[in-house]
């Protein structure tokens, strides 16, 4: 009778042992090396020359103009910024209501809406405690929300106010 030293299981694949396992969207990695043939600097540099089209002066100076004159667009409308806008923020999260949108942020971690992104707007504040919540809701089901700290519970009433005025001035419900 023979018998075989060692263990006769394949090796298990999958998310549960690496980590960079997709299955569908990548495909597994191969055994064997890639060509190890250096590729010279000098070679690299005229592939990449040969694919870029050559650009004129005139164009690249055009595009300069453009880009600028985008720039200056984008700082006008933030100048006509006349409208209400709510802003609080606390040691860790942060959220602004203008006229372009609700934008939330923790740590880290920032997120943007336009209002055509939002179905609605809830704010709630804790009965204990002087936590502010803002809850963004969007149409396709989905929500987002954030907490803000209170210096005091005073606060709260001037926080509803502001951004029910900024919600009033730039929030368009369709039914």
């Amino acid at each position: 009778m023979e018998q075989r030293i060692g263990s006769s299981s394949q090796p298990l694949e999958g998310a549960g042992f690496d980590p960079a396992f997709v299955p569908g969207l990548t495909s597994p990695v191969s055994k064997e090396p890639v060509s190890k043939e250096p590729v010279s600097k000098e070679r690299e540099s005229e592939e990449t020359q040969a694919e870029e089209p050559a650009k004129t002066e005139a164009e690249a100076e055009e595009t300069v103009v453009e880009e600028a004159a985008e720039a200056a667009e984008d700082d006008a409308d933030d100048a006509d910024d006349d409208g209400p806008v709510f802003e609080a923020s606390d040691r860790r999260a942060k959220i602004v209501a203008d006229r372009r949108g609700v934008r939330l942020a923790l740590d880290d971690q920032e997120c943007e809406f336009r209002w055509d992104e939002i179905g609605a707007v809830e704010t709630e504040s804790a009965r204990f405690g002087k936590r502010f919540t803002v809850t963004v809701h969007t149409p396709d089901r989905r929500w987002y929300p954030i907490e803000i700290e209170a210096t005091a519970r005073s606060r709260f009433s001037e926080w509803e106010s502001q951004l029910d005025a900024v919600l009033d001035a730039y929030f368009e419900e369709s039914e």
